[in-house]
């Protein structure tokens, strides 16, 4: 007796279709699974047993034997359960005529119940590009998998009610759900941060372009709070970068309420992360903090804090837009075009040059804490920024800084500017302009070109760092609707590059 169906496997972000073979035969009782399952696929063994047999269906006392093509292909996830289930109840005739467009998704407890999987959405994206249109699903993962408009989605919470489903005797109705925004209201505004109107601005310009930046200043001087309300003058995601991210957070578990997520992720880790924990891993690579923080923010809270061979690790990705991670089991690449958002004390006792504190750290001291940023690193961020503690009379006035609907408005059609110029190349931003692409799209009249020579020789810049001043430079043009470049935004691209960590000591 035998019986085969499909459901999914992922591979990160991308899902492969499994074909699942039950065979029964004549022989001692035994149920064995073959096809190079994980243990979470061994340990279905017990739940499909228990399942079956407290859903009120017999489990053939036979050798029952599962094969997961194709063989070669490592499985992984608990998501097979009902497919395993299926197939053999199947096999057994206990289910007729199985319809070999439907995949089966879920994990069975032990009393026949059909629980929740995580990345669901991303297994329904993966196998709708191959062609397949019909789904049974977790009940809870049906708001998430509904997001896919031209397939069908059958959610299910018990094995009894897939069965009575294919057998047609309790048709499952087909779920057509409105699509759930995950509106994440703010209570912080930039209106709260009083004076600070450089550090505002250049937030401002690093939204709008997006930007890598660098807030240096001593303790109090507003960085981390400024930092905080970063998200509030994002623009909302478009309907695509939104599935990425929803489709992310869904592999990672980190789905809330199933709803599509629609405001730029903002990721802040501890400066005790490990280096797997920002690019993602285990034996079958999981997405880390820089993929968590794809189309949004990655904030590093004291950047210097975190060991250098942490700080290391963001170079490739800042660079490919991606993360390749290797294990023995899988090579896996996850999407990783995140803002980096980053604030440091300029010192281990944090108060180096404020006239107002007596800085106690050694010149050595200072040097061996500036060096756990490499320069190719800090080459890498587009807009450094040093802060100065907040004068008394702005900390005393009553008046009302911008709000940050002002400045996303800004920076809204900053970015529509963008997109209109780069609607024919495979990039939206300014801060994704190639080498080759800086010098048609970032073009210099002879009077910038003099002030960026005199800067060049002045500061030494690398040839990066000039880059990253003509991107920045395009970009302060669009906040001003200005076309072409011209003087005073190259002299204020060059400001947010002029200070470098090294020459602080």
């Amino acid at each position: 007796m035998y019986c085969s169906l499909k459901t999914c496997s992922l591979e990160g972000l991308e899902g492969n279709l499994i074909d699942v073979e039950a065979d029964l035969s004549n022989g001692l009782p035994k149920f064995i699974i073959v096809g190079l399952p994980d243990t979470a696929i061994k340990e279905s063994i017990e739940r499909v047993r228990s399942g079956i047999k407290n859903s009120g269906f017999e489990f053939p006392l036979k050798r029952i034997t599962i094969n997961l093509a194709p063989a070669n292909l490592k499985k992984d996830g608990s998501q097979l359960d009902l497919a395993i289930a299926m197939a053999i109840l199947g096999a057994s005739e206990e289910v007729q005529d199985i319809d070999e467009d439907y995949i089966f998704l879920g994990e069975l407890s032990l009393d026949g119940g059909i629980n929740p999987i995580t990345g669901a959405l991303a297994m329904i994206i993966s196998l709708r590009e191959q062609g397949f249109r019909k789904f049974i699903v977790p009940e809870k993962n049906k708001i998430e998998c509904s997001l896919i408009r031209d397939v069908e989605i059958y959610p299910a919470d018990s094995l009894r009610g897939v069965v009575e489903h294919v057998n047609k005797e309790k048709p499952i109705e087909r779920y057509i759900g409105q699509i759930e925004y995950k509106d994440d209201s703010y209570d912080l505004d930039f209106s709260d941060i009083k004076g600070q109107a450089f550090l505002k601005r250049s937030l401002e310009v690093s939204a709008a372009g997006k930007h890598n930046i660098l807030l240096i200043g001593v303790p109090g001087s507003g960085k981390s709070m400024a930092a905080k309300r970063y998200a509030t003058i994002l623009p909302k995601l478009s309907f695509e970068e939104s599935i990425e991210v929803t489709k992310i957070y869904s592999v990672a578990g980190l789905l809330k309420e199933n709803n599509l997520m629609i405001n730029p992720p903002f990721r802040s880790p501890h400066h005790t992360a490990s280096s797997v924990s920002l690019i993602g891993g285990g034996r079958i690579p999981k997405p880390g903090e820089i993929s968590l923080s794809h189309n949004g923010v990655l904030f590093l809270d004291e950047l210097l804090e975190f060991p250098k061979s942490v700080l290391e690790v963001l170079r490739q990705p800042l660079e490919d837009k991606t993360i390749n991670i290797a294990r023995a089991n899988a090579s896996i690449s996850y999407p990783a075009n995140f803002i980096l958002l980053a604030a440091t004390n300029p010192c281990p006792c944090g108060y180096y040059g404020d006239p107002h504190h007596e800085c106690t750290c050694s010149v050595s001291q200072i040097e061996r804490y500036m060096s756990r940023a490499s320069q190719p690193l800090l080459d890498r961020i587009d807009i450094h920024v040093k802060i100065d503690a907040v004068d008394y009379k702005h900390l005393a006035a009553d008046e009302k800084s911008e709000s940050s609907k002002d400045i996303a408005k800004r920076v809204a059609e900053a970015r529509e500017i963008q997109k209109d110029r780069y609607k024919n190349l495979n990039i939206n931003y300014n801060s994704d302009l190639r080498e080759n692409q800086v010098n048609i799209y970032c073009r210099l009249d002879k009077e910038c070109k003099k002030i960026m020579e005199l800067a060049f020789n002045k500061y030494r810049f690398s040839a990066r760092a000039y880059n990253k001043i003509l991107k920045v430079s395009r970009t302060i043009a669009d906040l001003s609707g200005n076309k072409e470049i011209e003087k005073e935004n190259i002299l204020e691209a060059i400001r947010y590059r002029s200070l470098d960590l090294k020459r602080l000591v």
